[in-house]
Parts: structure tokens; C-alpha cells; sequence
């Protein structure tokens, strides 16, 4: 569809009526060229050093942008955007934002230039209907969403918008917020929540963050993790905080897990569920990755 249709469906839907139902949702998204069913993706992100750095995990990022059809578009949820309320990045140029410190000046070096798309947040904006979701001029991409998205797309020639984490929610209402991005899919949009499912900085073993370590607590929770996401469990996934010791542990804050909630949330019972960069490293974080196709 030519960018100036799309303005235009853009500009006449405030006219549709404030009571526009999803029907007509739809029918504004059906304007929209159909593809099939993207895949979904949930990324275990870890050291900001990996977007530099040549490992196992930054090659399993390449290999499974290989197994996937190229998007139109990316829609990335970081652990590392989190705002009262809901947002999105709306500018046409979102720069690279280095939101860490005490690493290499050549990590602080990089660049990712993906384009962003005002067109694409102002039609995500109107799809849901759970929250408003408001247009965001001042973030960019942080390293929750570049570090990993570089790998997948070195060229930076796919646009990647970012929606915020609202930590005013439970997680029942992300995973609620998430399956209204259904549609999406169908669209040539990849989705992506970037975090790590055992994420407990506290009990690093700085010593051991180059091997695959990881303490007995990480392992039995990012295990019964894996076979909760196999068995489709996602009550108990949901409520993670009554999953006992080994899941309090694993998720001291919720802000690494969210995002695993919106990739999963998107997933049919047509899709299947793999998993790739399955490791633990410093005893207390997990790199375990999730492709849903």
C-alpha cells in the first residue's frame, strides 16, 4: 500500500467515531498488505558485551534470523523501557541510546541506524484498545533491543519501533495488552520481547560469566520455565510470583520477564515452540531464547 493511502486512512479514522469497535479495527488494518503469520521471538539479551562480542549466543541470534522471513517491520518490548503508561517510539530516526555504564568505549562506540516509523506507531497506537498508548519522540533504542536486533539485522534496513514496559500493571494485563497485537503477525511485523527469564544480578558469580554456569535454583526455574512454555501453562507463567523459592530467585524484579509474557501471548495453537541459546552463565542468569513459528 502507498505510504500516502495509509496517511490518508490514518487521518479520516479520528471521524470514524470515538466508539470505534475492532471490526472496524480491522478493516483499517486490512488495508495493510496480508503475509503469512510472522514468527514471534523472545531473546535472552544478558551482557551488553554481546553486541560486540563473537560467542555461541550472538551466532545462535544470526542462525535464527536465518530460519525467518525478513519483516517489514519490528516491534521490540525491552526489559530496558519501563514508564507509567504505555509508549511507543514515534520518530523517524531513533538513535542508539547506551543506557549502561562501566564497559569498553567500544561498546559505547556502536551505532544501530534502523530507521524508526511514525506511520506504523500511529496504526499500532489505534489498534489496541486496553490502554492508550501514547507517541514517544524521546527514547530511541536502548541496548535491550539494539544489541540483539544488530545481529538478526546487521544492515539496520528493517525499522524497529519500541513499546514501553508500564510498570503501574500486573502481568496479567501485559499478556492481555500483548494478544491485541495478534494481528500484527499477519502484517509482516516481528515482534520481539528482549529480557532474560532468570535474570538476579545480585547473585552473579562475576567470575564464571564465561562459562555456562549456572546455580541449582536458575536451573530448576528456567527448566520448569521450558516446560511450562511447552505444556501452554501461562497461568502459571502469569503468576510467576506464587511459582515458590526457586521462581522469587530467578525473578527478584519482573522487568526481564515481562517481555517473555508478550512473546508468548502471541503464540496459536498452530505455532510451535523452540528454544536456542539454552544456557545459563554467572549462576544467576539465563540466556534461554524462544522462537515461536
Amino acid at each position: 500500500m502507498k505510504r500516502s493511502t495509509f496517511l490518508k486512512l490514518l487521518f479520516l479514522s479520528p471521524f470514524i467515531g470515538s466508539s470505534m469497535n475492532l471490526k472496524s479495527l480491522k478493516n483499517i488494518t486490512d488495508h495493510l498488505p496480508a503475509t503469512e503469520p510472522m514468527p514471534v521471538l523472545f531473546l535472552g539479551h544478558g551482557n551488553p558485551m554481546n553486541a560486540i562480542l563473537e560467542n555461541e549466543y550472538v551466532q545462535g541470534f544470526r542462525d535464527v534470523a536465518k530460519k525467518i522471513p525478513k519483516p517489514q517491520l519490528i516491534l521490540c518490548v525491552s526489559a530496558h523501557w519501563e514508564t507509567n503508561g504505555t509508549k511507543i517510539t514515534a520518530m523517524q530516526k531513533p538513535p542508539t541510546i547506551h543506557d549502561f555504564g562501566g564497559f569498553p568505549q567500544a561498546l559505547f562506540d556502536v551505532q544501530y541506524p534502523a530507521p524508526g516509523s511514525p506511520e506504523w506507531a500511529e496504526h499500532i497506537q489505534k489498534i489496541v484498545k486496553k490502554t492508550n498508548i501514547e507517541l514517544d519522540l524521546d527514547w530511541g533504542l536502548d541496548h535491550g533491543a539494539w544489541s540483539v536486533i544488530k545481529h538478526l539485522y546487521p544492515e539496520a534496513d528493517v525499522p524497529v519501533l519500541e513499546l514501553s514496559i508500564d510498570y503501574t500493571k500486573s502481568p496479567k494485563y501485559h499478556f492481555e495488552l500483548a494478544q491485541e497485537l495478534q494481528i500484527l503477525r499477519r502484517k509482516g511485523v516481528l515482534i520481539i520481547g528482549s529480557g532474560n527469564i532468570v535474570h538476579n544480578l545480585r547473585m552473579v558469580d562475576w567470575t564464571k560469566m564465561n562459562d555456562n554456569f549456572g546455580f541449582d535454583w536458575a536451573i530448576e526455574a528456567n527448566d520448569r520455565m521450558k516446560n511450562m512454555l511447552i505444556n501452554h501453562q501461562y497461568e502459571q507463567l502469569i503468576n510467576f510470583h506464587q511459582q515458590g523459592i526457586e521462581f522469587q530467585m530467578a525473578i527478584p524484579t519482573p522487568e526481564h520477564y515481562i517481555p517473555l509474557l508478550y512473546s508468548i501471548a502471541l503464540r496459536t495453537e498452530k505455532d510451535e515452540l523452540t528454544f536456542f541459546n539454552d544456557s545459563q552463565v554467572g549462576g544467576s542468569l539465563s540466556m534461554t531464547s524462544v522462537l515461536i513459528k
